[in-house]
């Protein structure tokens, strides 16, 4: 996970949201309709908001002769990532989201996302969005693995008691609808919501 906010500068907040990451409810279920979307021929893999690289390394399973380039803002992040990926299969580069994404137009063949996007403003994701696609190779695909608004105050409340966990002041966030629309008007195919928890969704996009 990514920010900029000062929180992610810290050990204690990237620590702590590690200890919860793995205990997310059902969220080995969208990730699973993920990597069924992946083709395993991929050769090259953006993660954005790499944290850990918990969602990177299951899309290099997915796709054995990939390699990846694992964004991350989080100096944490960044020295786990650099501790995990000691065999060169994996660049790591240190940016912040909020920043344009410094790469060229059709770099890689699949961008991932988990819990990051949400940390930006809406302005900021709907042009974000636009720069994803621009480093989409045709036939390519982006899965952004989200944390998603409720429609009502009542299931927001609900999910965080489901989750057993406190609201991250950093989190801004946005309704499915809006995001569909927006990878759609962009021009990516076969967009949807392929899988849902409460709050929790995975859109996914692809590219002619």
């Amino acid at each position: 996970m990514m920010n900029t906010s000062s929180g992610w500068q810290s050990p204690e907040h990237a620590l702590s949201y590690l200890s919860r990451a793995d205990k997310i409810p059902h969220r080995t279920e969208g990730e699973s309709v993920l990597l069924e979307e992946l083709d395993p021929n991929s050769a090259k893999i953006l993660d954005i908001g790499a944290g850990n690289g918990r969602l990177l390394d299951l899309c290099l399973l997915k796709c054995p002769g990939a390699t990846g380039v694992a964004l991350d803002f989080s100096p944490p992040m960044l020295e786990s990532l650099r501790e995990k990926y000691k065999d060169g299969r994996v660049e790591i580069i240190e940016h912040d989201i909020n920043s344009s994404l410094p790469f060229d137009a059709k770099s890689f063949d699949v961008v991932v996302s988990s819990f990051a996007i949400h940390h930006v403003d809406h302005a900021r994701k709907r042009k974000l969005y636009e720069e994803i696609w621009e480093v989409t190779q045709d036939g390519g695909i982006f899965c952004n693995l989200e944390h998603v608004s409720s429609p009502t105050e009542n299931l927001h409340k609900i999910f965080f008691q489901k989750l057993e966990a406190e609201e991250d002041g950093a989190n801004i966030l946005l309704d499915v609808e809006t995001q569909l629309k927006w990878l759609r008007e962009i021009g990516f195919y076969d967009v949807d919501c392929y899988w849902k928890w409460r709050e929790l969704a995975l859109l996914i996009g692809k590219k002619h």
